[in-house]
């Protein structure tokens, strides 16, 4: 009795616990805000001057034009750096960075690969991140950076001569900002589908519980 007692006490306390404080929640959503007005957006400058083969449906840009879609990406991108910096900075002052992301092993990478390829991949502890996770969540923190300076090496490229020398000149920086923010769009895909497959990780970054 006594047992059963505890064990459901254990269930009850690891229920109530907070899994994504509150700071982290707030970061999230106006992180998914700013994201995807850039990706759409962004969508509508590359339009005006394409870099391979292809160009996005209007329907899925954002701007109308370019001048337009240009407003958008500013205003978004000054939203999405100053929410950005704060994550970054939380997350390695807090030191929830390095017990969520760290360590990663490659062995364990591959092993959850194919529980994942095989629908095995356990969802039971959303306090803890599997080692696939780690490298998605890594990965997306590296191209959010690359891709702003990137973005700053294309916006500025006199003023941040020495930032657009770093990425191999303008041109070769369009591509880079372009392959980081392909890098974010996949994130994106998988991310929303694993909340459609998990949909309480959904409720614990809108609850935190």
């Amino acid at each position: 009795m006594q047992t059963a007692v505890s064990a459901e006490t254990m269930t009850t306390a690891s229920a109530d616990a907070t899994i994504h404080p509150g700071w982290v929640r707030v970061c999230h959503w106006i992180n998914a805000l700013a994201i995807l007005v850039m990706i759409g957006s962004g969508w509508q400058i590359y339009n005006a001057s394409p870099l391979f083969d292809f160009t996005f449906p209007g329907s899925i840009t954002l701007g109308g034009w370019l001048a337009g879609a240009l407003l958008w990406h500013f205003a978004a991108m000054w939203l999405l750096v100053v929410n950005g910096a704060v994550y970054v900075t939380l997350g390695i002052v807090t030191g929830r960075f390095r017990r969520k992301l760290l360590p990663i092993h490659p062995v364990e990478v591959i092993s959850d690969i194919k529980a994942a390829l095989t629908f095995k991949l356990a969802h039971d502890d959303l306090s803890h991140y599997n080692a696939v996770q780690k490298v998605l969540y890594s990965g997306v923190i590296l191209a959010g950076i690359v891709i702003v300076l990137s973005g700053l090496s294309i916006w500025k490229p006199v003023q941040f001569q020495e930032l657009t020398t770093l990425f191999g000149g303008y041109d070769a920086a369009r591509y880079v900002h372009f392959l980081a923010m392909s890098a974010i769009v996949g994130f994106l895909i998988v991310h929303v589908a694993l909340a459609l497959i998990v949909p309480k990780s959904l409720r614990a970054m809108i609850t935190g519980r």
